[in-house]
């Protein structure tokens, strides 16, 4: 499966019911298990983000079906970058 990085902000509506942040991301976790991923970590960070999702999904396509997904919802806002293993580096550099 694909690995994904998910950066994510709430939203004016997230940061007001920011008390079920644990229940929506419980939320997030059965949806990735749906769509045939997982969200293997999540971490409610300090900084530019508050917080950072790893997932893993069949294909970009299934990815993005998640991050439209969890930000219809309106708490949050995503940015989704596909993450590649040192394994999947090493194939990479090998078409080279």
């Amino acid at each position: 499966m694909a690995s994904y990085v998910i950066l994510v902000n709430w939203t004016e509506e997230g940061v007001r019911t920011f008390r079920d942040t644990v229940e929506r991301a419980d939320s997030v976790a059965q949806l990735m298990q749906q769509l045939g991923g997982q969200m293997t970590n999540l971490y409610w960070t300090l900084g530019a983000y508050d917080l950072v999702a790893i997932c893993e999904a069949p294909d970009d396509e299934t990815a993005t079906a998640a991050s439209l997904a969890i930000s219809s919802q309106g708490y949050v806002r995503t940015a989704t970058m596909r993450a590649f293993t040192r394994e999947e580096m090493t194939g990479i550099l090998a078409k080279l």
